[in-house]
C-alpha cells in the first residue's frame, strides 16, 4: 500500500512538474454561525448536528478536533483523477523526501503548520491555545497562531478582536479575577477583562500559544502551528450557553478533578497577555520583501516574527509575470484573479483550481506566475517552521 501510494505521488508530481494541486478541505463548528463568505452555495453551509461549515482549511495535514464528523474532516486530498484518492498527510508520510526536500524531511517529520479561513457571523469566544508544556500533558502539539485579514470582503458585525487582559491583572498577579466566570459558566461578562483592536483590512496579528482572544467577525487567514488544540472561556455565544466541555476540552481528567476551573489559569501566558504594549509587539503590517520587486509584481510578509511559519502575498499585476523563488516547500491560495503558476490553470474561488503545494525542489528554483486576467492577481504563499528564517522580526516596544 505504501509502495502504491508513493506511486501515485510520484505521477502527480512528474504531471504537475514539482506542483500537487489540492481539493478544499471544509470544517464544520457547532457554537458560531457562519459568515457566508467561503463562496459555498448558500444551502451548503449548514450540515446538521455538525452545525456549520465556517472554514477552510488549506493544505492541511491536520484533523479536525470536532466530536461529531466525519473522520478525515480538516485533512486535505490532492487532485486526483480515477479512483485513486489520497490526503496530502499520507503524501507526506510516503513521500517526505519529495514533498519537503531531503534535508528538511531529516529534521522535521511533516509541513509543521496548518492553514485557514475562518468565517464567522458572530466573534469567536474568548479562548486560549495550549502552550507546549500544556499540550503535552495530552498528547498535542501547541499552538501558536497569525493572522491576515484580507482585503476585499465585508468585515461582518463585530471586526475587532480582543486581545488578552488589562495589564494590572497581570502586573498584580490577580489572576483569580477571571475564576468566577469559568465556575459560575452562564455569561460573557469576562471580556471586559480584556482589550479589543480593530481587524484593519490588509494587516493583521501575531499570537503565541497561551494568549487569551477572542477574533472578531473579519474573515481572517489564519496561519498556525499543527495543531487543533484549545480552552473556551466564555459560556454565552451568540445568545446560547455552549457546552462547557469546550473550556477543559484538552486538559487531562485527573487534572481537571483535582484543579476544576483553576487547571485553566495556570495555562495562561500571563507574560504576553498582560502586555500592556500588545499592539506595538503583536501588530503585523505588510513589509515589502527585500529584492521581490519586480516590473511584473511584489511581495510582502504578513506572517512573520515567529520561526514557527511564515507567509507572504504576491500580487501579479494584470496581463504581467513575475518570477518567484522561495527558500523550501510552501502553499499557496488564489485569492484573487487568474493566471498561470508554472504553467497550470489556477483561478481564484474556482475550487480544485485555487490551491496548490509547491515541493521544494520547485519552490526552490525560479518559477514564472503569470497573470492572464484583467484584475491583479493575489496569492497568499504559506510556510512551515525554519523555513525562512530571513523573516523579519518585530523589536520589541521601549516605550
Amino acid at each position: 500500500m505504501t509502495a502504491h501510494r508513493r506511486h501515485l505521488v510520484e505521477k502527480l508530481l512528474e504531471k504537475n512538474n514539482g506542483i500537487l494541486p489540492l481539493e478544499p478541505a471544509w470544517v464544520a463548528r457547532d457554537f458560531l454561525p457562519p459568515g457566508y463568505r467561503l463562496g459555498l452555495k448558500e444551502s451548503e453551509y449548514e450540515v446538521g448536528e455538525r452545525g456549520w461549515i465556517s472554514e477552510r482549511w488549506l493544505a492541511s495535514t491536520t484533523k479536525a478536533d470536532n466530536l461529531v464528523g466525519p473522520p478525515d474532516e480538516g485533512l486535505s486530498y490532492l487532485k486526483t483523477e480515477g479512483k485513486d484518492r489520497l490526503t496530502l498527510k499520507e503524501a507526506v508520510e510516503v513521500a517526505g523526501d519529495l514533498i519537503l526536500g531531503k534535508e528538511y524531511a531529516q529534521s522535521h517529520k511533516g509541513l509543521g503548520r496548518l492553514a485557514k479561513i475562518f468565517d464567522f457571523g458572530d466573534r469567536i469566544p474568548y479562548h486560549l491555545h495550549q502552550m507546549a508544556k500544556d499540550a503535552a500533558r495530552v498528547g498535542r502539539n501547541p499552538k501558536e497562531e497569525a493572522y491576515y485579514f484580507p482585503e476585499g470582503p465585508d468585515l461582518g458585525p463585530h471586526p475587532e478582536t480582543f486581545f488578552g487582559v488589562h495589564p494590572y491583572i497581570r502586573d498584580q498577579k490577580k489572576y483569580d479575577i477571571l475564576l468566577p466566570y469559568l465556575v459560575g459558566w452562564n455569561s460573557d461578562l469576562i471580556l471586559k477583562h480584556s482589550r479589543a483592536y480593530l481587524n484593519v483590512a490588509g494587516e493583521g496579528f501575531h499570537l503565541p500559544a497561551g494568549v487569551l482572544h477572542a477574533p472578531g467577525t473579519a474573515l481572517t487567514i489564519e496561519l498556525q502551528e499543527d495543531s487543533d488544540v484549545f480552552a473556551l472561556l466564555q459560556a454565552l455565544v451568540a445568545g446560547k450557553i455552549i457546552s462547557k466541555k469546550l473550556l477543559f476540552k484538552d486538559v487531562r481528567q485527573e487534572d481537571q478533578e483535582k484543579w476544576g476551573e483553576r487547571i485553566i489559569l495556570d495555562q495562561i501566558n500571563w507574560e504576553i497577555s498582560g502586555d500592556p504594549f500588545f499592539y506595538e509587539n503583536r501588530h503585523l503590517p505588510p513589509l515589502l520583501v527585500e529584492g521581490s520587486r519586480q516590473a511584473g509584481g511584489e511581495e510582502h510578509w504578513i506572517y512573520y516574527n515567529t520561526t514557527k511559519f511564515s507567509g507572504k502575498k504576491l500580487a501579479v499585476k494584470p496581463a504581467q509575470k513575475f518570477t518567484s523563488l522561495d527558500s523550501g516547500v510552501y502553499s499557496v491560495l488564489v485569492w484573487q484573479g487568474q493566471g498561470r503558476y508554472d504553467g497550470q490553470e489556477v483561478k481564484a474561488g474556482e475550487f480544485g483550481s485555487d490551491e496548490l503545494l509547491v515541493c521544494h525542489e520547485k519552490a526552490t528554483r525560479p518559477l514564472v506566475i503569470e497573470n492572464t486576467g484583467s484584475q491583479e492577481l493575489v496569492l497568499i504563499k504559506f510556510f512551515g517552521p525554519d523555513i525562512n528564517l530571513n523573516a523579519p522580526t518585530i523589536a520589541k516596544y521601549e516605550p
